[in-house]
């Protein structure tokens, strides 16, 4: 067997511990920028949500300044953020390279488009239980928990798994700056150095991560169907 893998993955096989380093920095990156993002997105899309015209909260002011941003971040190109935001990067992380370096920028890359899909899974909340459960006197926050999250697990998740899948392809990405993870693995070994099957082996570990992550998501939206 180590022959077949030797023969099949030379250069992989002749330095295995920068393959795993990098998978490891790969998880590293995508578990730290994932959580933060899940968290900020979360409130940012129950705040659009809520404040948009006709709902619970509704404020024009505070929903359009989120909305404006939002939209400004989504529409910069993932590389050009990279370099846009790494001073605030060296002066939140002490760094604007490497595995640190690269959190900030995959959480401004992440952050808007979460936002977005909480935002639409909420929208899918029946509006019909909106209004009863303000009619029966329950508060903007009871309703938040209560109708718009719990209402919406399944589209939540299927957001969620999108979003992580996106950012899983942003880390790759990100390697193209010395961020580190696989990304950085392939190009600079596989594309700079010509080795082909680092290249390849890099390509299959991602789709299996990918696929895996797509998996696992579609079992928590079908447990979570009405």
């Amino acid at each position: 067997m180590t022959e077949f893998l030797e023969t099949l993955l030379p250069n992989v096989s002749a330095h295995p511990e920068r393959f795993f380093n990098g998978l490891v920095e790969t998880f590293v990156m995508t578990l730290w920028a994932g959580g933060i993002s899940f968290i900020i997105g979360l409130v940012f899309g129950i705040v659009l949500t809520v404040t948009k015209k006709g709902s619970i909260l509704e404020n024009k002011v505070i929903y359009q300044i989120l909305d404006k941003i939002i939209n400004f971040f989504r529409s910069i190109p993932f590389i050009i953020l990279l370099t846009g935001v790494m001073p605030l990067s060296r002066l939140l992380m002490g760094t604007a390279i490497g595995v640190r370096g690269a959190i900030v920028p995959l959480i401004f890359g992440c952050v808007p488009f979460f936002s977005r899909q909480v935002e639409t899974a909420l929208a899918e909340v029946d509006g019909g239980l909106i209004e009863a459960a303000e009619s029966m006197g329950l508060a903007p926050v009871d309703i938040i928990f209560r109708v718009y999250l719990r209402e919406s697990i399944g589209p939540l998740v299927r957001g969620t798994t999108i979003t992580l899948v996106s950012l899983i392809g942003l880390t790759a990405m990100a390697g193209a700056v010395g961020a580190g993870g696989l990304g950085n693995y392939a190009i600079m070994y596989g594309h700079d150095r010509n080795q082909l099957d680092v290249t390849w082996l890099t390509i299959f570990v991602l789709v299996i991560i990918v696929n895996l992550v797509q998996l696992g998501g579609n079992k928590i939206i079908k447990q979570n169907k009405h």
